[in-house]
């Protein structure tokens, strides 16, 4: 959700000479903050409610992603909904330097302001993260995209918001198996399967004002910022350069890799899950021309997560 933000924080914890995780107490719960995690679920009513409604959102997304594969066998020539995007690579570079300079700028400010009072680390971080995300729409509003829209308001009507909850049904069914499969892999290989460290805040911060800051971020800020930049920017002017699976791999694995922290491999256990997600928003985006439909289901997975730690389902 804050990737940029935990790639600058490793940087500044490197050279400091320690990690995020020195400063972080993974599954410690206390009162008034999130439920303690066990290996087993109590079969408590409300638990059991939960249980419910999560597995009919899956079997809805295989329905509809059933219903899609049908789809495009019938009609496998199908013309993609998002043109070609006619921009010079001096433009395009300018353009993707402005985003990335005013979320870089954005946080060094809030880091030295910050620097000046004392807060905790996982405040600055926290805090930090969301200077980076508005920083990103400092580039859009001083140097907005040709994308036949505004990139800071894209249309969001009722063909998006379906859109946008249809492709997030359908990613995830498929990130579920991805993710079992991914963690399998992880626990034979004998690497960490750690959280993103703000994953892990979500659980351990009792500042109510930090909660609703990191709500903000996940359902709100990150799925335009991020969307702008690894979809509308970097995919749509590689769609129609390099090879299909290059354009939607390779924004998916930045996009994935910067939720990473490389020095502890808190986050490693997101890594696939996070590719696979990128590429199924690119997907949609292609097929509905649309940059609000990938915003909408990323922040629907973003809530999803959120509740489903909210509720002590998943850890």
């Amino acid at each position: 959700m804050a990737g940029f933000a935990v790639a600058a924080q490793n940087l500044r914890h490197f050279a400091q000479g320690r990690t995020n995780g020195s400063t972080l107490h993974p599954w410690r719960c206390t009162a008034g903050k999130f439920p303690s995690h066990s290996s087993a679920m109590p079969a408590t009513p409300f638990n059991i409610f939960i249980a419910l409604v999560e597995l009919s959102l899956l079997a809805w997304g295989v329905v509809l992603l059933w219903r899609q594969r049908s789809r495009v066998l019938a009609q496998p020539l199908e013309p993609a909904a998002l043109p070609a995007w006619n921009i010079s690579v001096s433009d395009f570079l300018l353009f993707t330097l402005v985003i990335i300079a005013g979320g870089l700028l954005a946080s060094f400010i809030t880091g030295l302001v910050l620097g000046q009072f004392t807060v905790s680390t996982d405040t600055k971080t926290i805090l930090a993260s969301a200077a980076f995300q508005f920083g990103l729409l400092l580039g859009p509003a001083i140097l907005p995209l040709r994308l036949g829209h505004h990139p800071l308001s894209p249309p969001l009507d009722r063909a998006t918001l379906l859109s946008g909850a249809g492709t997030f049904l359908i990613a995830l069914p498929i990130v579920t198996v991805v993710q079992l499969a991914w963690l399998g892999t992880l626990k034979l290989s004998n690497l960490p399967a750690e959280q993103q460290d703000l994953l892990r805040m979500f659980k351990e911060v009792n500042s109510p004002a930090l909660i609703i800051i990191l709500i903000v971020l996940a359902t709100l800020v990150a799925p335009v910022t991020e969307e702008l930049l690894f979809r509308a920017t970097l995919f749509r002017y590689l769609r129609t350069r390099v090879p299909t699976w290059v354009a939607l791999l390779l924004p998916g694995t930045i996009f994935a890799a910067l939720h990473v922290n490389w020095i502890t491999l808190d986050g490693l256990a997101s890594f696939v899950p996070l590719i696979t997600l990128a590429v199924i928003f690119s997907i949609a985006y292609t097929r509905t021309g649309r940059i609000g439909t990938a915003m909408v289901a990323h922040g629907l997975f973003n809530l999803h997560t959120i509740l489903l730690l909210f509720t002590g389902v998943t850890s």
